[in-house]
């Protein structure tokens, strides 16, 4: 039950000791199998052959600007990327590999504690991979455990089923729909929202580390365990 306060309303859980927290800063983060640094217009060559090629198209439909088409456009996005307020950008770096993702910081909130991840740009070649779990779970990992923050958001358009997989996969908590959130490309978007808790971070971090262990996989690189269901197991939510 709700504590309730001297007028007889029910009133919110008091967080012990809570101080505004700091700012996530340009870091690289080291993982097993990624490595996620801060962007920088060095990665455009990398980042168009690996995110803007005949057949890669598609994986911009959701975003707000279509692909760019060649080095100067690339180098000319990733220029307003970082010079975007509110906007903290990294690049997904495969260990032994080249760039071959995008993924950024925002609405942040250090005086609240939460932040969300946004953009998230995956090559072909890194979708559903040990890489991308990494590169997701470092960039919570940084917030929860060095930062101290409270809550950690996952958005995306309610259309794309890709993205709303990899929300419940990585163990995020459905939370519900913003109806006639925002236009994009011209089109009415509708946008799911999830999230993960500082009270929620310990098991889904247990269960991201048990999904990344070499041991879960076989001499194949197939894995044993699902992430959908190391997450379900370990944190009780809802698989995909």
């Amino acid at each position: 039950m709700p504590e309730v306060n001297e007028f007889g309303q029910p009133v919110g859980d008091v967080v012990p000791g809570w101080a505004p927290r700091a700012r996530p800063d340009a870091v690289t983060l080291e993982g097993r199998y990624v490595v996620v640094a801060p962007l920088a217009p060095d990665h455009a060559a990398d980042l168009v052959a690996s995110v803007c090629g005949q057949d890669d198209r598609s994986l911009w439909t959701y975003r707000p600007t279509e692909p760019p088409a060649d080095l100067e456009e690339m180098t000319a996005f990733i220029a307003r990327t970082l010079t975007t307020p509110d906007l903290l950008s990294f690049v997904l770096v495969p260990r032994g590999r080249a760039p071959a993702g995008i993924a950024s910081y925002t609405r942040l909130d250090p005086a609240t504690g939460q932040v969300e991840v946004a953009g998230v740009l995956f090559a072909r070649a890194l979708q559903r991979t040990r890489a991308a779990t990494e590169a997701i779970h470092l960039l919570m990992r940084y917030a929860f455990d060095d930062l101290g923050y409270r809550r950690f958001e996952w958005k995306c358009d309610a259309l794309n089923e890709p993205s709303r997989r990899a929300a419940l996969r990585l163990g995020f908590t459905y939370e519900g729909r913003f109806r006639n959130h925002m236009v994009t490309k011209g089109r009415n978007r509708d946008t799911d929202w999830f999230s993960v808790t500082d009270a929620e971070w310990p098991a889904v971090r247990a269960a991201h580390e048990r999904w990344l262990d070499p041991a879960n996989f076989d001499d194949e690189g197939h894995q044993r365990t699902a992430l959908s269901a190391a997450t379900s197991a370990g944190a009780g939510t809802a698989s995909a």
